[in-house]
């Protein structure tokens, strides 16, 4: 590896900054790798962790290995605070108060966060998944309320620990949803004495009128009708307007009610990370209302042909009605074009195209044998729908001992309707009696 050689700077290892690494390898470039952890982690199947049918071990992989045979890569484990674009500096947070990596090109990957819609006091309430700390808490607060209402012998407190919320009918919400109706219904069957877990109540919250807005009518309903079976109440049109430690208000139209719950999942809404907003403040650049960055047309930040923006912090909308969604399909072939691009100016020239989208299609899986998959020249559902959702996850998971592993842990758990992974290793971050009586009294007063 020479020290002439351009320098691009991948800050995420994620879908898409992964991608990019790895199509870089036969480009005479130097690639530094940034991300503040140290493994590549499979987000699709994070819902899967949170419900205990699999460890994070099973989607997580170490970045050093997955690149460890690439020699023009380096792995940097910091976390990016700022980006000096007048001298092409990354300023990365450590315990010396900061250092800084130089680049020639720079490419943020680094996805979106949470988003409450202004209400960030309800993320303790509400937690989202987005990262395997998310979910092994979400983990804890699921199987906690089915022990706690195991102990208790006031019938409305039963209720209130075995009332479940999901907001968001996205894909997530919609898997998220479903596992938690398989746990009651069929995982915990007999787990129990004092209580049956089968009489668990689950909403699943959506603002919009079906579940799975994007995807086609007759998915959205198949993939209700399918919730349904399962014991989750879908509420459609419905607005979530306030979160408390032991109830939510839902709102629809004029009309609002309170559910007693203490185990919400929030699933409704994204933004873009930090950097999004800040590199748009130092380039000039639009951002869109939830913080991610407006591209050009081959992905670049606007006046900065060196500077990219691939993956979920991207909004690209040309030639399209809506922007591309936050998908790994998009993210991969946003890499795969941009170290095409790298790869054509370091031969004096410039691809002939913009970044142009094939969609290789949808899919969401709501239980055991239930799924929805449209891959544009068929949709499918039911049981063929779900046996192409878990090849399709098997293959794009990184690693062959992951591929292994999973579906091992598929295997036993399509067979015994068991989910080896349910163990609470963390106390969940409850708030407690003392804390709610507070609350009340704040309220009457």
């Amino acid at each position: 590896m020479t020290t002439n050689q351009d320098h691009v700077v991948v800050v995420g290892g994620g879908f898409g900054g992964l991608h990019l690494a790895k199509s870089l390898k036969r480009v005479p470039v130097r690639v530094t790798l940034i991300d503040k952890r140290n493994f590549h982690l499979f987000q699709p199947l994070l819902y899967q962790v949170a419900t205990g049918a699999l460890s994070p071990g099973d989607i997580a992989s170490p970045i050093r290995a997955i690149l460890s045979r690439q020699a023009n890569v380096k792995v940097l484990l910091g976390e990016v605070t700022a980006i000096d674009v007048a001298n092409q500096r990354v300023l990365l947070k450590d315990t010396n108060g900061g250092d800084s990596v130089a680049y020639d090109t720079l490419v943020l990957a680094t996805g979106l966060t949470h988003f409450y819609f202004g209400n960030d006091q309800w993320a303790d309430i509400a937690p989202g998944l987005k990262t395997v700390e998310d979910a092994l808490s979400i983990r804890a607060r699921i199987l906690y309320a089915f022990e706690a209402a195991e102990r208790e012998t006031d019938p409305a407190m039963i209720q209130e620990w075995l009332t479940f919320v999901v907001v968001g009918g996205g894909p997530t919400g919609v898997e998220m949803a479903g596992a938690i109706g398989e746990i009651a219904n069929y995982t915990l069957r007999h787990n129990f004495r004092a209580i049956n877990p089968a009489t668990a109540t689950i909403y699943l919250v959506e603002g919009t009128g079906r579940v799975l807005p994007p995807y086609r009518p007759r998915l959205s309903a198949r993939a209700k009708r399918d919730l349904e079976k399962l014991g989750v109440t879908v509420r459609v049109n419905t607005l979530v307007t306030d979160v408390r430690p032991d109830r939510v208000t839902l709102t629809s139209g004029d009309k609002s009610d309170i559910i007693s719950t203490r185990t919400v999942v929030w699933a409704a809404g994204l933004q873009g990370t930090p950097l999004g907003r800040q590199i748009a403040e130092a380039t000039g650049a639009e951002v869109d209302r939830i913080g991610r960055v407006i591209v050009a047309p081959d992905c670049s930040v606007p006046g900065y042909p060196n500077l990219f923006v691939i993956g979920d912090l991207a909004h690209f909308n040309h030639g399209r009605e809506q922007p591309l969604p936050g998908v790994a399909q998009v993210a991969t072939q946003q890499a795969t074009y941009v170290a095409k691009l790298l790869q054509h100016r370091l031969k004096g020239s410039e691809l002939d195209r913009s970044f142009r989208y094939r969609d290789l299609g949808s899919m969401a899986t709501i239980g055991r044998a239930a799924a929805v998959a449209d891959l544009g020249w068929i949709r499918l559902t039911g049981y063929l729908g779900w046996l192409i959702w878990l090849f399709v996850h098997l293959m794009k998971l990184v690693e062959f001992r992951n591929r292994i592993s999973v579906f091992i842990q598929w295997a036993y758990n399509y067979i015994t309707r068991n989910r080896s992974a349910r163990l609470i290793t963390r106390e969940p971050t409850l708030v407690q009696e003392p804390e709610l009586a507070m609350l009340t009294e704040l309220e009457e007063v």
